[in-house]
């Protein structure tokens, strides 16, 4: 782990040109609700996006891929549609570190709107050890 090294006020910019399928239609296909909704970028892909942006700004500085981060919560709001074919650039900053606790700022712009605003958290995580707590927990339930 090079933890020490990652510090407050990392920057990161990560960009991805919008498919047609992280429109909403594809979000969920077997929703009837979903297939009739406009094909504009689905919020519940504008999140997984922001997530990838913020495990792209801190991999560098973990010992990847024994130790990873997961998303613990997210303060986003969507406020613009973007259709296929435009490029979106997402920018985090990393707020704070506490412990294993990592806190980003994201702004997320279609080239055309600012799409979203706010918050990420992640948590540091031994991938090892999470991925047998949830062996264990979906073992448990069978």
């Amino acid at each position: 782990m090079t933890r020490q090294t990652l510090q407050q006020g990392l920057t990161s910019m990560f960009v991805f040109k919008i498919p047609e399928d992280k429109t909403v239609p594809y979000l969920y296909p077997e929703s009837p609700e979903f297939q009739e909704m406009p094909r504009v970028f689905a919020t519940g892909y504008m999140v997984g996006l922001i997530e990838w942006a913020c495990i792209r700004a801190v991999n560098p500085y973990l010992d990847w891929p024994a130790e990873q981060t997961v998303g613990t919560d997210v303060k986003l709001n969507h406020r613009a549609a973007t259709p296929p074919g435009l490029t979106v650039t997402v920018k985090v900053e990393l707020l704070s570190i506490e412990g294993r606790r990592l806190v980003f700022s994201v702004t997320a712009d279609d080239g055309v709107d600012v799409i979203s605003e706010g918050t990420h958290e992640r948590f540091i995580i031994s991938a090892g050890k999470f991925n047998e707590k949830v062996r264990a927990k979906g073992a448990a339930v069978r």
